[in-house]
Formats: C-alpha cells, sequence, structure tokens
C-alpha cells in the first residue's frame, strides 16, 4: 500500500498565561512569521484551552487571549497568509483530545518532564487536565495533519508524544492516518533565559520585572532592562566556547543574535575582547529597534479588542474547514455510529 503524502503544514500555539516575554518572541513569535510563505501553510492558535490546566480568572483569561493574538499580529503574522484563531473556538480539539486520551499510555504521560516541574511536590493536587494535556497538544498538532512544528527544546518531548500518539493509533486501526510530525529547533535562541540569572529560563511569572523583557515594554524600559542585566567582569571571549561557563554573558550574546539574525558566532566575531559597557548599549539599541514597534502596534490592537476577535473569529472559521474532514474521520476510524 502507498503510504500518503502529507502537504507541508505548520502548527504551533502559544498559552495565554501571564503575558508574552522576550522568550516568547524569540523562542517561537518570530520564527512563526519566517515560516510564513509558500514553502508550508501556516496555523497559529492561541491555546486558551491549555491554560485553564491551573484556574484562570475568566476576564483576565479573555484579556490574555486577546493580548497574545495582539502579539503574534504585531510581530508580522498575518491573518490572510496564515490562520490565526483561539484553540476554545474549534471545539474539534477537545474532541480529537478525548479519542488521544484513550491512546496514549498512562506511562507515557508519567515521563513527562514538565508535569513534574510544574506539579512539584503537590502531583496530587494538580488538574486532571494538567497532567493530560500534552495528549491535547497532540490533537492540536494532529487535527490539521501538521507535519511540523517549531517549538522550544523544553517542548520537543511532547512532539515526540505527539508521534508517538499518532504511531499507535495508527498501528492499532491498521491506517497510515496521522503523520509523523517533525519538531523544528533551530536557531541561536531557543531558550531565553533570566537577565538576572542566566541559569533560568525567562519567565512570566519570575519574582521581578527586571528579569524579563515583556513584548509590552515600552523603548525606555527595555533599553533599561539591558543595562542593568547582569553580567560578569569579564570582557567577551574570542570564541562561542569562551561562552560556556558564563551563562549570563551566554544569555545576552544569543539575544542579540537572535534579534539581528546572526549566529553567536557572528556576534563574537564581532564583539571579541569588548567590554560590557560597549556591548549592553548596543544590545540595548537593536533590542528597542526591534522591539518597541511591537509593543507600540499591541498598544493600538489591545485598545480594539472587537477587530481582535473578529479576526480570531474568522480564522477560527478557516481552522475549522481543515479539521472537520481529518475529525470525521477519526471517527470513523475508531467506529464511532454517526447518523
Amino acid at each position: 500500500m502507498t503510504k500518503p503524502v502529507f502537504a507541508p503544514r505548520v502548527f504551533s500555539g502559544i498559552k495565554p498565561s501571564g503575558g508574552l516575554t522576550l522568550g516568547n518572541y524569540l523562542g517561537a513569535i518570530k520564527r512563526f512569521v519566517d515560516m510564513q510563505g509558500p514553502k508550508f501553510e501556516t496555523i497559529y492558535c492561541v491555546v486558551d484551552l491549555h491554560a485553564i490546566t491551573v484556574w484562570q480568572d475568566p476576564a483576565e483569561l479573555r484579556t490574555a487571549t486577546r493580548e497574545v493574538a495582539a502579539g503574534y499580529l504585531a510581530s508580522g503574522i498575518d491573518p490572510e497568509r496564515s490562520i490565526l484563531f483561539n484553540q476554545s473556538q474549534v471545539h474539534e480539539h477537545a474532541e480529537l483530545g478525548w479519542l488521544f486520551n484513550c491512546v496514549a499510555r498512562v506511562g507515557w504521560m508519567n515521563r513527562m518532564t514538565q508535569f513534574k516541574d510544574k506539579a512539584g511536590e503537590n502531583a496530587e493536587g494538580v488538574s486532571l487536565g494538567l497532567y493530560a494535556y500534552p495528549s491535547l497538544m497532540a490533537a492540536d498538532i494532529l487535527l490539521y495533519h501538521a507535519t511540523h512544528v517549531p517549538v522550544g527544546e523544553d517542548q520537543k518531548q511532547h512532539v515526540e508524544l505527539t508521534r508517538d500518539i499518532a504511531a499507535k493509533f495508527n498501528h492499532d486501526y491498521k491506517v497510515d492516518f496521522f503523520p509523523m510530525t517533525t519538531p523544528v529547533i533551530e536557531g541561536p535562541a531557543m531558550r531565553i533565559m533570566n537577565l538576572r540569572d542566566g541559569t533560568k529560563k525567562m519567565s512570566k511569572s519570575g519574582e521581578s520585572d527586571m528579569e524579563r523583557i515583556n513584548m509590552t515594554d515600552d523603548a525606555d524600559l527595555i533599553a533599561k532592562k539591558f543595562k542593568k542585566a547582569k553580567t560578569d567582569p569579564e570582557p567577551l571571549p574570542e570564541t562561542v566556547e569562551g561562552l560556556a561557563a558564563r551563562p549570563e554573558a551566554k544569555n545576552l550574546v544569543d539575544i542579540y543574535a537572535a534579534l539581528n539574525d546572526q549566529t553567536a558566532e557572528q556576534v563574537i566575531t564581532e564583539y571579541a575582547g569588548a567590554g560590557w559597557g560597549r556591548f549592553k548599549p548596543a544590545l540595548a539599541d537593536l533590542a528597542v529597534e526591534k522591539l518597541a514597534p511591537i509593543s507600540t502596534e499591541m498598544k493600538r490592537l489591545m485598545d480594539d479588542p472587537a477587530e481582535i476577535d473578529r479576526t480570531l473569529g474568522r480564522g477560527a472559521d478557516r481552522a475549522r474547514e481543515i479539521a472537520q474532514p481529518i475529525l470525521r474521520q477519526a471517527y470513523d476510524i475508531v467506529g464511532m455510529l454517526r447518523s
């Protein structure tokens, strides 16, 4: 039997909780923008169903959902070239998620390191959704027969689980229905670290606002945060290898490289031997040039929430056109009776 050829299609999403940071932009949104074009059909989602694995204030969740959508749009996601929507408007995600709950194995879920990190010592007290959400994430991807998913290194395990679920579904029902999705992990700054502690990931929920760049920060605040970022006393090294034991220095070099579409090697070649009095102002200027227009446009968009809602609604209609027939076929394969 000839195996099906799946059209190249990208799916990825961001959870609306706590606001967008530079890590979201460089690790995800910037790559989403770059993948728009003739090579792939691109589908981008605000994964609001994932947000409620922990309790969310309903009004704040709606605002956060719009803010993520505004971040997509302000960064260059074109709703005519890509499909942009929020997950809960396409109920097929939840329906395929249930089918996959019945395909995925408990042992697979027990290996998910992000659950262990988020649950901590209170694993018995967290929601079932937090435990099972990787199965819903697989449904998000496979509902569109997505062939590629741009993710950070910390999400690679979830794409591998998606492949396991697809393989088991195909094997159990003797079909070649779901593709083996490929994670796309590339670039110098896929994991942006804390500006005050280069060993910790930049987080929306960190203790100090100075440890992260929010995508809503204005030009003055962006510059201030980079100029006050923690560094060590040594100048930049002659080679990238010299950054290995210098987490704060490596983080700032990686951020500069990602913002300027360079490699870390190219940045080091330009700034080898430079002190922080030269490098940090250059990084601050570059960040303001690249990020301030995005924060300005996000503010403009958030001042007109009805337009954001219309954009997400149109995207949901387009997403459903793809999702509905795939879910119907999955139901047929499983043996669900539909009159």
